[in-house]
């Protein structure tokens, strides 16, 4: 993985956790969600959270 692919990676699973503590929070819903997610990924194309794009990440608790 290349210096530049690390860190898309890493500022898109930094800003993503700060995403989901505001879903959970109550402060945003799962569709925005969902929507900011679509444009971070288009912004930073992570490599190895692609791996888990299928996966339904939004999970309360």
């Amino acid at each position: 993985m290349t210096k530049e692919a690390f860190r898309n990676e890493r500022l898109y699973q930094t800003t993503m956790s700060k995403v989901k503590n505001l879903l959970n929070q109550g402060l945003i819903s799962k569709e925005e969600y969902k929507q900011i997610d679509t444009i971070f990924r288009e912004k930073y194309r992570p490599n190895l959270s692609s791996l888990l794009f299928d996966i339904d990440l939004i999970q309360t608790e």
